[in-house]
């Protein structure tokens, strides 16, 4: 079924639109004493925390502390959960008995785990590397996995009738079949290895921006909660977009919705 063409202008104006309205309600109530700015801080004490952090400059080396471990465990996590799933797709065996396997890793509460992960590994940035990775690769296993296993049979014998060796047909067939899935998942995973590092940080560590969350709840300031909150936003934002670019450079030759 044909899909109609989306009006970018209209809905970039509707979203600032709701986000301005939002922000105005939010100050409104503070300054009309209907919310405790005590305990909602308002988005005027928000905006003047962020300009203190940047000020001072404190902001820029947590967000790369924070940054770098999450990129550690993102990049790391990714590549794990690609060859795994990439393996065990391929394998019927090796797929039939690790499968249920991960699945019941996957379900085990991460945030549950990380307090061993700080036991074993102890305060420092390799704790918070794993965090990330452990939200990470599962994601991108079953993305995998479920990508590989889904190419069309018929696809993956027309090429082999056509002379693919093992390499040809997992470079031209199967990890472009599997690219929509994969990507799919890292824009997911982003967002988790971001959560991960400041899960981290939030639990035991002195810079980053858990850390600044964490800091600023010990000192009930809302302000500084909520300003922590708008920064690990901003960076989610930012990262996303790029993996959309990358998506969309390596992805060029596929046929757009509705042509």
């Amino acid at each position: 079924m044909e899909q109609r063409s989306v009006n970018t202008r209209l809905v970039w104006t509707v979203r600032i639109v709701l986000l301005v309205g939002f922000l105005a309600f939010w100050e409104g109530g503070v300054r009309a004493g209907i919310l405790d700015p005590f305990f909602y801080s308002s988005p005027g004490q928000i905006l003047t925390r962020l300009a203190q952090w940047t000020r001072d400059g404190s902001i820029f080396q947590h967000i790369g502390i924070t940054l770098w471990e999450m990129m550690l465990g993102f990049t790391i996590g990714t590549l794990v959960g690609m060859v795994l799933g990439f393996i065990m797709a391929r394998s019927a065996y090796l797929g039939a008995i690790f499968e249920p396997v991960m699945a019941l890793f996957n379900a085990i509460p991460r945030l549950v785990l990380a307090p061993l992960f700080i036991l074993w590994l102890g305060l420092g940035i390799g704790s918070k590397v794993v965090m990330s990775l452990a939200l990470v690769v599962f994601v991108v296993f079953f993305a995998t996995y479920t990508g590989i296993r889904e190419v069309d049979p018929a696809l993956i014998a027309n090429a082999r009738i056509l002379g693919a060796g093992s390499n040809d047909l997992t470079r031209h067939v199967l990890i472009p079949s599997a690219l929509s899935w994969i990507f799919s998942s890292l824009r997911t995973s982003v967002g988790f290895a971001l959560i991960g590092a400041v899960v981290g940080e939030y639990l035991g560590s002195t810079r980053g921006v858990g850390y600044l969350v964490s800091f600023a709840e010990s000192m009930f300031d809302a302000g500084g909660v909520f300003a922590g909150l708008v920064v690990m936003v901003i960076m989610a934002g930012g990262l996303d977009f790029l993996i959309g670019r990358v998506e969309a450079r390596l992805t060029a030759w596929k046929p757009q919705h509705g042509r």
